[in-house]
């Protein structure tokens, strides 16, 4: 499950499909879906499975899968416990012309890739995101499905996009932009690390553009279907926005962004408080409230949360203490 298809010919588009996974069982789904693609003509398909638990728990998994999957599939140890090191290991092992990727707890519709490419190919951008949308269980709160809370689309300013996320994303891989930019290694425990990758794409000159029918769809397990985890999501992505900020502003312009998110956010508080009877809009902003903490938290230097590091070391020492 290495290296380049014999199959590769002059003329065809070649897109490397990223997955990047930490024992989670949905991989298999995942790689299924991608098995029902619709491709455009000419187009060859590469899958890479990086797997970031500590031992590579992902491989028999994976290899299991790859016997059934209509194209090459190679299987990455990139351990462990960050998920940048896991996001970087697929850069530096594709070699397409593209690299799209995916969650490994989600599903790909038949035409995910054909859309990204089309668009990609159309607006000449760096990235090309494409929407997630989140599918709740029937005992999630009535308020957090009604409004849609786990969905992932991308945000528009004047125009434009100015960040993005990774798990929906087409990659250009001759772009100045993209090509070679790496995720943080210092944001892969804590999240934030694809905020950060897409906003200096921007800056730097690159351009993220929008495929509105490439859908990927991701179900919300029930630990995520709660409001607290929803309020240290949000918390944690202020703290990635002012840390981003806090880089570019000193002085009086740094006070001045501490006092605008800390308004920002008790005018979310208040709005919140005033909506109590409407769970879904009360709830909307209570999150925005929490998401401008999060933003002089970052401004102020707070350390960012840990989401997923910490707990996976802990549990990686219990599980070497049962086996020794």
């Amino acid at each position: 499950m290495t290296g380049l298809s014999k199959h590769n010919a002059v003329g065809e588009t070649r897109i490397d499909i990223c997955v990047c996974t930490y024992r989670r069982e949905e991989l298999g789904a995942t790689l299924r879906s991608l098995a029902q693609l619709t491709l455009p003509e000419n187009c060859h398909i590469c899958v890479i499975v990086a797997d970031n638990d500590f031992e590579p728990s992902a491989k028999e998994r994976v290899t299991k899968t790859a016997s059934d999957l209509p194209f090459e599939v190679r299987y990455i140890h990139s351990p462990a416990a960050n998920i940048s090191i896991a996001r970087n290991a697929c850069l530096d092992a594709t070699t397409g012309d593209y690299v799209a990727f995916i969650d490994d707890d989600e599903t790909a519709s038949e035409s995910w890739i054909a859309h990204l490419l089309a668009t990609a190919l159309d607006t000449g951008a760096d990235a090309v995101l494409g929407p997630v949308q989140a599918s709740y269980r029937a005992d999630a709160p009535s308020w957090m499905s009604k409004g849609d809370f786990h969905s992932t689309a991308p945000v528009w300013v004047r125009g434009e996009i100015h960040t993005g996320y990774t798990c929906n994303v087409l990659l250009r891989r001759s772009s100045i932009f993209a090509g070679n930019r790496r995720f943080s290694l210092a944001l892969g425990r804590s999240g934030g690390e694809d905020t950060q990758y897409f906003t200096e794409l921007h800056e730097a000159g690159g351009k993220i553009s929008f495929a509105p029918e490439a859908w990927v769809f991701e179900p919300v397990p029930q630990a995520r279907a709660k409001f607290s985890w929803l309020c240290k999501r949000r918390f944690r992505v202020g703290q990635t926005h002012g840390r981003m900020l806090m880089n570019r502003a000193a002085g009086p312009k740094l006070a001045g962004q501490v006092a605008l998110a800390g308004a920002k956010a008790g005018f979310s508080l208040s709005v919140a408080i005033a909506s109590a009877f409407s769970a879904t809009r009360r709830n909307r902003w209570f999150l925005r409230g929490i998401m401008h903490m999060g933003v002089v938290s970052g401004l102020i230097g707070i350390r960012e949360i840990q989401q997923y590091g910490e707990i996976a070391v802990v549990q990686a020492g219990r599980d070497k203490s049962r086996a020794a």
